[in-house]
């Protein structure tokens, strides 16, 4: 019989992160040869990662990394089955060394394809699926490039990356500030611009009918009916909207008694609220006009322009589930 040593046994463990058993149990059967115990574990891998194949792997570990002179940045999600898992120290470590390959990489792809340590991220992947005893897969990947990109990470659940037009001073908080905002506020476009006609129609209708149905019930139940928004984005407010909007505030200022020479102080305020009520789409969808965290008297564009010559190029947004 084979005599395997302990010194044999830990650096297979320091190689695989796989329990001691397991790991004098490959050696003996790959006769002390410790690639082809490597191999031994990564079979076992394979054999838990088919069984496990239907598994939901919504837990885990999100990752941001930047490049020595911030001007790439990749967010990526490591799944696994439990929080349990997601939150040991060594699952983080591994989520952080893919994602140091990550950064070099373009596609998802190609960071399976990568190498780790003589294997691809892929069998990698497999390995630890063995070694854990639940599904690990490479749940997202997303890279951006621009002249400075920032990134926060939130309890490694939710990773943002976020890149600016050019490295202006304190860009560093301002890069922070947004990617921040990306993660919390889960945005999915830049602005109301971006917008296509046909969806914010159907939006629209979608929006408009489940309040109508709520309104029919509420009546049922003897309460006020909630506001039924004409608009839902500023992409519906053209110059002529606005100006019937301000031409019936003006006409509710007069219904009221309240004297034309005070319509100039009250009419912002009103103005306001009619675009607020009825911007709800660009509010959840648009990262530039979502109302700023942490000064909800402006919006995320007006921040972004304190800081001067600069503009949000682009951001991207991972998170578990």
């Amino acid at each position: 019989m084979i005599k395997i040593t302990a010194a044999e046994v830990n650096k297979l463990r320091q190689a695989t992160g796989a329990g001691m058993m397991d790991c004098k149990k490959a050696l003996v059967e790959a006769e002390g040869d410790f690639d082809k115990a490597i191999d031994v574990l990564r079979k076992q891998g394979q054999k838990v990662a088919e069984k496990r194949a239907d598994r939901e792997s919504s837990e885990g570990a999100a990752v941001a990394k930047l490049n020595a002179d911030q001007t790439v940045g990749i967010a990526i999600v490591i799944g696994c089955e439990t929080d349990f898992v997601g939150k040991n120290e060594s699952f983080i470590a591994l989520a952080n060394d893919i994602a140091d390959i990550a950064l070099n990489c373009t596609t998802k792809e190609e960071v399976l394809a990568s190498d780790f340590g003589g294997v691809t991220v892929a069998d990698k992947l497999i390995e630890q699926t063995g070694v854990i005893g639940e599904k690990i897969d490479l749940n997202a990947f997303e890279r951006l490039e621009a002249p400075y990109v920032g990134a926060y990470v939130h309890i490694n659940k939710i990773a943002a990356i976020v890149g600016f037009s050019a490295k202006v001073d304190n860009v560093e908080e301002l890069a922070k500030d947004v990617a921040m905002q990306v993660a919390s506020m889960g945005a999915t476009t830049l602005s109301y611009k971006d917008f296509d006609p046909a969806f914010i129609a159907s939006e629209t209708e979608a929006r408009i009918a489940v309040i109508e149905k709520d309104n029919e019930e509420r009546a049922r139940m003897d309460k006020a009916p909630k506001n039924v928004p004409q608009y839902i984005s500023m992409a519906q407010l053209t110059p002529e909207v606005l100006a019937k909007a301000e031409e019936d505030a003006k006409a509710e200022l007069k219904a009221e008694g309240k004297p034309e020479q005070i319509w100039d102080r009250i009419l912002p305020g009103k103005m306001e609220r009619f675009i607020s009520d009825n911007t709800t789409l660009d509010q959840e969808k648009c990262l530039l006009d979502q109302t700023f965290i942490k000064d909800e008297k402006i919006n995320v564009a007006k921040y972004v322009a304190s800081y001067g010559d600069v503009k949000v190029t682009d951001f991207k947004r991972v998170s578990l589930g």
